[in-house]
């Protein structure tokens, strides 16, 4: 029997009320902070111990969120380096009574793992 791979999100939760902006979609500050809190737990996994955010790059708003919807954060790392690394997120959300997931948001963080002093430290491969 084939196993089929279902690819699992780093962080899924579902935004409230209080998130709503003034256009009555989910305030981008929030999902920014879902995005940073997931790449940061897959970059700590990679490294195996605290990281730091230095970096937000390619950040893109494809679709708005509402409240209710279904919000999934996957993370993969897509490039480490000496002391740093670069997780690509991808937010998806399931609207309610839909089952498609549908991309809303997508970026690249860059982490930088650091050591016992708050310094940079090399990153094993």
């Amino acid at each position: 029997m084939e196993k089929i791979y279902r690819r699992q999100p780093t962080i899924r939760t579902l935004p409230k009320h209080s998130n709503i902006n003034s256009n009555g979609h989910i305030f981008g500050g929030w999902i920014l902070s879902q995005m940073d809190s997931a790449a940061g737990i897959e970059a700590i996994r990679r490294v195996g111990g605290p990281v730091a955010t230095v970096a937000i790059e390619a950040m893109k708003f494809h679709a708005p969120v509402s409240v209710g919807d279904w919000l999934s954060v996957y993370t993969d790392i897509s490039k480490v380096g000496r002391t740093s690394l670069t997780v690509h997120i991808e937010v998806t959300v399931v609207r309610r009574h839909h089952e498609e997931e549908i991309k809303v948001t997508e970026g690249d963080f860059i982490f930088v793992a650091l050591d016992d002093h708050h310094r940079p430290k090399v990153i094993d491969k």
